[in-house]
């Protein structure tokens, strides 16, 4: 979903010259450059080189996906990409995730309409490791029937977190494609349905495989850094000799007839904080010639802060919280989507009319050059950053060839999107968005039924589909014994990632500047950070550090709101506030020759920020529609009550985003006191990452930030810490819940702590990735959930440990008592030195990902300085986590995270789990979701 935002409604008619737009020149992209050849068995293999990283990206993409579902089992495209990843002849379970995770990289997949892709990136000394293994489960996938329970049972549950517990879910999930299509597939919801998974057999999963996951029904791409000819041997030796069978891919092939009547429906549904209305509109394929139109089309409606949907709706009318729209173009027909989630007290119908009198602008009147130009320019910033990483380069490649059937379309697309003209746009609106060829649906709450009638919808039945055939002789694989398998290759030599070296300078008014150089795009990150944040809200006034956050970027002294948005989107980039615990920040990515005009507004926002009435007014009313929201999501729920809980009356107990309560208290003075107690030269600084040099970023911070002057007004945080709830069970009652939220929190480390590194480690092994012990328990061995992670959040001061798994209701008190076990079971054991070295790899690969970006570089840093750490102390990040052992994880966790002491809080429906608790738990306080305050230590 888009953003929460906000925009001013009268920047037209300003006419301060310092607020006009200026028209950017759109970012030049180099085309990739990449090699393609195609084996014997029809495999397509693409290699991107980038000697620059010190990572490869290893992807397989199948040409097979949710429109190819069989008949009667929707959502077994997506079941199958889960077993992918458990077991084949040479690997045993969970191996493939040791293959990445465990020395520093990473692993996933994704099922769309039209594919399903695999995806590593991994360092570059362990590619031939990947190419083995993504060659052996396409050849010899081991499906056997403990692995098809489990996934079953983890994608029920990710039905369950997605769809039925997360609000709007079956909106966005289930309803859009079912009223969007009558005969095609693609209407038949990729999830599927809790039926149609437990009516698919294992007979079923072997036959989908070896019917769609063949060489020839697949593309390989390989992007990093790599020896060509290298690549080349270990492709033919791999994934040559894997046969292609002899029998065609069975597809259905039908075209979805033209709408000529708007269809519209009514459904009112549980767990809906606010009305929501979505209409959708069908497109061309995505290899045709109107697709890059429509994509413009698209950016001008909804993307960044100066879009037409948050000009009218949210901003000028206040008809919605958030409204947003999502271009999807697919190899058939597609959609186009708008959306609009309403402001408290607005009716759908209201919010239909606004979004289908925006749709009418764009058939009734040309778009304006201006409109047109930022459109293009932030479409093509983007992509260009959407290259500066080898994963990104690989996707944009082979979604082209799987999706356009042309990886040279990746390139046309760019070249398509600059040759748009405000006619082009007319003219495909009044082709493709016509009203008679809308679907909508009003989404209501279903306490506002009433009684009324409402719609059902379901997929039609005349969707076309087929039964799956099971080719003949289908060999069925078995994981070999082990002194039979044959091993992965070993990695070669380790290739180190480049530690960038901050390079820090001072102006004269206190303000420092850091400069980190990367120079392999014409792309910089600009961010300025300052000290502050929200654990200096005052007592009741939760919110108020990001409120201010929020409305610092909604004009200054010479602009106003809109006119900032419109200046910086103009430069392809979007500019965001944003408050953390310890700092605020705001920070934009830009293409270098843009980076001038780029720090003009940053610094005027920073140091000229106007504060106006009506933004704080109109950002107050977006927050608490955010808040109604989140208060209707278990797992937002069960982390904002376990900080309350854990933490009290302290300066990180409350809700950093506030309460409906807190928000309405705010005062314009609490906003000017956040502003002003962050916002001066000597308590900030600037961070320039990116295609720049030292000299440069002095002189751009001396032009524009020289002048700053004023001192930060000190904050004292508040000191009471009563917190009566911390070390107990508290089960907050969500009736009708589809699922429940168990979240345990522990005090944990500052981030100048000695024993930072070693909680890092510890928090690592027990729930920082798919491979760790969380996740092994309660996911891999038990399918109780879709994932279970923990975090360790270090802050200025003392911060919190904290573990959150959702899972079915009635499986709330094994998933808590299997939290806990793990907790104590990392204290009282010691870790083998293999663990160890997984888990410290799995920190060091994401650190050095991190630093490859522009962006990556400068979040890292800026979150460095929000927690008190100098920037210089980047490069000891590597050596400090290899130097932790394993006495030194069990003793932090035995000191940090024992068992007993725990703040528990579960959130779901109490009348499946609350029983079995009790008895375990006899002093479990019980509260109800309408009883609950976050504003008191307490809860209510």
């Amino acid at each position: 979903m888009s953003k929460w935002m906000l925009r001013a409604a009268v920047a037209a008619m300003a006419l301060a010259p310092v607020g006009t737009v200026m028209a950017a020149n759109p970012p030049a992209i180099a085309p990739l450059a990449y090699t393609a050849r195609t084996l014997p068995n029809g495999l397509r293999v693409y290699s991107i080189p980038d000697p620059t990283s010190a990572n490869v990206s290893v992807q397989v993409w199948y040409d097979v996906g949710s429109r190819d579902d069989p008949r009667g089992r929707s959502g077994f495209a997506h079941l199958f990409e889960h077993l992918m990843f458990k077991s084949t002849r040479n690997l045993a379970p969970e191996q493939f995730d040791r293959l990445t995770e465990d020395v520093g990289g990473f692993n996933n997949a994704s099922t769309n309409d039209d594919y399903t892709n695999y995806y590593e990136v991994v360092p570059a000394n362990h590619l031939q490791r990947l190419l083995w293994a993504e060659a052996d489960r396409m050849r010899s996938l081991v499906i056997e029937p403990g692995f098809f329970a489990s996934e079953r049972d983890v994608v029920k549950e990710e039905l369950r977190s997605r769809v039925l517990a997360a609000p709007y879910g079956k909106l966005f999930y289930l309803y859009l494609p079912q009223i969007s299509y009558d005969v095609h597939p693609y209407a038949r919801p990729g999830i599927g349905s809790i039926e149609d998974l437990d009516a698919a057999t294992i007979d079923d999963v072997r036959a989908f495989h070896a019917t769609y996951y063949r060489p020839d029904n697949a593309v390989l791409v390989v992007s990093g850094r790599f020896d060509q000819a290298q690549l080349d041997r270990w492709v033919d030796e791999y994934f040559k000799p894997i046969e292609r069978p002899s029998s065609a891919i069975p597809r259905v092939k039908v075209e979805e007839p033209a709408r000529t009547v708007a269809r519209s429906f009514t459904v009112y549904e549980p767990n809906t904080p606010l009305p929501a209305v979505l209409l959708s509109y069908p497109i061309p394929p995505a290899s045709d010639r109107d697709a890059a139109t429509l994509e413009v089309l698209d950016a001008i409606l909804s993307r960044g802060d100066s879009s037409r949907l948050h000009d009218s709706l949210v901003y000028r009318d206040r008809i919605a919280s958030q409204a947003g729209s999502f271009f999807d173009a697919k190899q058939g027909r597609g959609n186009l989507a708008l959306y609009a989630i309403l402001s408290s007290g607005r009716d759908a119908a209201t919010g239909e009319v606004a979004l289908r009198r925006e749709v009418a602008r764009f058939r009734d009147a040309a778009v304006s050059a201006a409109e047109l130009q930022e459109a293009k320019t932030e479409l093509l910033t983007s992509a260009l950053r959407e290259r500066e990483t080898v994963d990104g380069k690989a996707d944009a490649l082979a979604e082209a060839v799987i999706v356009s059937g042309d990886a040279t379309a990746a390139d046309k697309r760019l070249a398509d999107i600059a040759a748009v003209t405000p006619s082009d746009i007319q003219r495909v609106a009044r082709k493709w968005l016509r009203e008679n060829a809308s679907a909508a649906v009003r989404y209501l709450p279903e306490a506002a039924q009433n009684g009324a009638n409402e719609d059902v919808i379901t997929t039609s039945s005349k969707v076309q589909t087929a039964a799956l055939k099971a080719p003949a002789n289908i060999k069925i694989w078995q994981l070999a014994p082990e002194n039979e398998r044959t091993a992965p290759p070993a990695p070669g030599a380790e290739v180190a990632p480049a530690i960038p070296a901050p390079n820090v300078q001072k102006l004269a008014n206190g303000l420092t500047v850091i400069t980190v150089e990367n120079h392999k795009l014409p792309l910089v990150t600009a961010t300025l950070v300052a000290n502050g944040g929200a654990a200096g809200d005052p007592q009741g006034r939760a919110g108020a550090a990001q409120l201010a956050a929020a409305v610092m970027t909604e004009g200054t002294a010479t602009r106003t709101a809109t006119q900032v948005d419109r200046a910086v989107e103009a430069l392809g980039a979007s500019l965001d506030g944003s408050a953390g615990w310890d700092g605020a920040q705001i920070g934009l990515t830009v293409a270098t020759g843009e980076l001038d005009k780029a720090l003009e507004i940053v610094g005027d926002v920073a140091r000229n920020a106007k504060l106006p009435d009506e933004e704080i007014e109109r950002q107050r009313s977006v927050g608490i529609d955010g808040v109604t929201v989140a208060m209707s999501d278990p797992g937002e729920v069960a982390q904002m009550a376990a900080m309350r809980a854990l933490f009290g009356d302290g300066p990180y107990g409350h809700p950093s985003n506030g309460t409906a309560a807190s928000l309405k208290a705010i005062t314009r003075a609490d906003i000017e006191r956040a502003y002003r107690s962050s916002w001066a030269p000597a308590n900030a600084t600037l961070i320039l990452s990116g295609d720049i040099n030292p000299a440069k970023a002095a002189q751009l911070a001396s032009k524009h930030f020289g002048s700053w002057s004023g001192a930060a007004t000190a904050v004292a945080k508040a000191n009471a810490d009563t917190a009566p709830m911390a070390g107990k069970v508290v089960v907050i009652d969500m009736p009708g819940s589809g699922q429940a939220a168990v979240a345990v929190a522990k005090r944990g480390v500052s981030r100048g702590d000695e024993r930072f590194y070693r909680a890092l480690v510890a928090n690592a092994v027990l729930g920082g990735g798919y491979s760790a012990r969380l996740n092994q328990e309660i996911r891999i061995k038990r399918g109780l959930s879709y994932g279970s992670r923990s975090q360790l959040d270090a802050r200025r001061d003392t911060g919190p440990f904290l573990a959150v798994t959702q899972t079915r209701n009635d499986a709330a008190d094994q998933v808590l008592a299997l939290t806990l076990g793990e907790m104590a079971r990392l204290g009282n054991e010691s870790l083998t030195p293999a663990d160890l070295a997984a888990r410290r790899s799995s920190l060091t690969g994401s650190f050095g990902r991190n630093v490859e970006t522009t962006a990556g570089t400068a979040n890292l840093i800026s979150g460095y300085l929000q927690r008190g750490v100098p920037a210089s102390t980047i490069d000891s990040y590597l050596p400090s986590i290899l130097n932790v052992d394993p006495s030194g994880v069990q003793s932090v966790a035995a000191e940090l995270l024992k068992a007993d002491g725990s703040t528990v809080v579960i959130v779901g429906d109490g009348s499946k789990f609350v029983e079995k608790l009790r008895a375990k738990y006899p002093d479990l306080v019980l509260i109800s979701l309408k009883d609950l305050d976050l504003n008191k230590p307490g809860l209510r």
